[in-house]
């Protein structure tokens, strides 16, 4: 044997070892089990390796792939191109952004090897100012459109199923509620369509870092704001920062006083209010610290106030400018809203004992406003309950499901620091708790097992706040569009309300939630059939159309304000 043989008699890797086995078992004639001791294998996996190599279903050995191996050759047109876009001004980041737009897929790095091969140094760094994503090269203005078309015409609309909202939206005259509160405008654009873009994106309920992007490009969705365009991130974040709260504040009173004649926001079953901190992702937010349940744990948020209507399960009310010297008397300033848009103060006010403090509770009580809450077990109050003998406390059954439908109450009248007047304590056991909880309230006429049952119900807010994050991405701060906060939780409210009101002429839909309401019936493609009577949106076939067909979407024409009073109508595939 030549030098250089041990190579083939001692396979070193797997690949190898394999085809010389193959080899002595098909050449030399060598038995299955000799094959097997020579090289490691069992009997049976010879003969299995054996049957793929016949049945072609065995590779012993590996094509290299045909091609290019490094990176793509700029010449010609590309190259001609890539000068062109750097003498523009634009970095090889642009420049690639650009390209890949054309249809000419190239790497930064390519582009900066044609630039370096003709000797074009790099670019300065740039200032914090101008740092980004890569800046569009043929942008498109938002503009107003100069009037309805003379003659017929068809859009294609990507979101052609928000337009389910539009009916809502004129019947509460939400274009004239924004023009009231105040709401800024531009020398392109009305108010009502730089707030109307901004409750599109809303209900849209896409995240909003991507958004603005897919919406923007839809011109029959810009056609019904009247423009040839909707604004990008750019407008509606400066937009959104020229906000006043005060403007925010007209526009919920507004919507509460047209929701009231349709049966929402009634307030006659109270309300829940609950704080919610929003997550700020990033560095140098001049924001206080916040502990944020869905994280566990503290770190810079935003705070924000909701109250909801008990009756309709609707958020009324909401503010995100809160700080901690006067978090406690926001429960104080919703009174005073609430007071301001119905005439009268609030019903009952039911929150966590977190929300607020006993000196704010004496100021509900001086102005009559019942309010339930919970308060702390203290040591000498539980050693107090459990003196008590059994005949003290009383056996209540709650209508509800589940379990815990027997408490045992015990109530009786307390005095508590900061507030003058006497409360009402109602303590309850058998639900499931070691120690009894104590709930504290101004409500003296109701009885304790339905004010018990009431406070289980404040559930309804958190589950409505959670409908919320989901369904509008009330958490998403960091984002290709920094929205002022408060003006986003303000739309949040505004689209939930327009949601349920499409919701309430739904079959089996009244109490569904944003999202289910979105994947159902808002997230559909259709198109746009324009004439001088108005649009007749023919929505693409969904599985959902029979339910806006038995709700009479199909022959419904209804004024659209902002339209002159043209009409907007639906047609449906047939099935």
């Amino acid at each position: 044997m030549r030098a250089g043989a041990g190579y083939f008699l001692n396979p070193a890797g797997a690949s190898q070892r394999r085809y010389e086995a193959l080899r002595a078992y098909f050449t030399e004639d060598m038995p299955a089990s000799e094959v097997a001791d020579r090289f490691g294998y069992s009997t049976a996996s010879v003969h299995q390796m054996a049957t793929l190599l016949r049945a072609g279903r065995l590779s012993l050995f590996t094509d290299p792939r045909p091609g290019p191996k490094g990176p793509r050759k700029a010449t010609g047109p590309l190259r001609a191109r890539v000068l062109a876009l750097r003498a523009a001004g634009h970095s090889v980041t642009e420049i690639a952004a650009a390209l890949t737009a054309e249809g000419l897929p190239v790497s930064a790095q390519t582009a900066w090897q044609v630039l370096d091969a003709e000797g074009i140094p790099r670019l300065p760094r740039r200032d914090e100012g101008r740092r980004g994503p890569p800046a569009r090269l043929d942008a498109v203005q938002a503009a107003k459109r100069p009037g309805w078309p003379a003659a017929g015409t068809a859009l294609a609309c990507d979101h052609a199923g928000l337009l389910l909202l539009f009916p809502a939206m004129a019947e509460v005259g939400l274009h004239e509620l924004v023009r009231a509160a105040g709401y800024p405008s531009t020398r392109a654009l009305s108010s009502w369509q730089s707030v109307g873009a901004l409750l599109l994106a809303k209900c849209a309920r896409k995240a909003r870092v991507h958004h603005i992007g897919s919406l923007t490009d839809d011109a029959g969705l810009a056609f019904t704001l009247g423009l040839t365009r909707l604004p990008k991130a750019t407008h509606l974040g400066t937009y959104s920062w020229r906000v006043r709260r005060e403007s925010s504040h007209k526009l919920l009173a507004g919507l509460v006083a047209a929701l009231r004649p349709l049966g929402l926001a009634s307030g006659g079953d109270g309300f829940n209010c609950d704080f919610h901190a929003i997550r700020h992702h990033g560095d140098g937010a001049v924001l206080e610290k916040r502990y944020v349940p869905r994280r566990s744990q503290r770190t810079r948020a935003v705070l924000t106030f909701f109250a909801q209507d008990h009756a309709s399960a609707e958020m009324v009310y909401a503010n995100a400018d809160l700080t901690k010297a006067g978090q406690a008397a926001e429960i104080i300033a919703f009174a005073d809203y609430w007071n301001n848009a119905t005439g009268s103060d609030p019903g009952l006010l039911v929150f966590d004992s977190q929300l607020t403090t006993y000196k704010i509770l004496d100021q509900l009580t001086a102005r009559g406003i019942n309010w339930l809450t919970l308060r702390q077990r203290g040591k000498n109050q539980l050693a107090r309950l459990a003196a008590l003998p059994a005949s003290a406390w009383k056996t209540a059954t709650i209508a509800r499901a589940g379990r815990y439908r027997r408490p045992r109450l015990h109530e009786d009248m307390v005095k508590l620091t900061d507030i003058s007047a006497k409360v009402r304590q109602i303590a309850v056991k058998n639900i499931g708790r070691d120690e009894p909880t104590l709930l504290i309230t101004h409500d003296l006429a109701t009885p304790a097992r339905d004010l018990f049952a009431r406070y289980a119900e404040r559930m309804m807010v958190e589950n409505e706040l959670d409908a919320y994050i989901g369904g509008f991405h009330l958490d998403a701060l960091t984002s290709g569009v920094p929205l002022n906060v408060d003006l986003d939780t303000t739309l949040t409210v505004v689209a939930g309300n327009l949601c349920r009101l499409l919701a309430r002429q739904l079959p089996r839909y009244e109490n569904a939630t944003p999202d289910r309401i979105w994947r159902h019936f808002l997230d559909a493609t259709g198109t746009m059939h324009i004439d001088d009577t108005g649009v007749t949106c023919a929505l693409n076939l969904r599985s959902h159309h029979p339910v806006l067909i038995d709700a009479g979407f199909a022959d419904l024409e209804v004024p659209i304000p902002w339209w002159d009073g043209r009409t907007l109508r639906f047609r449906f595939p047939p099935r």
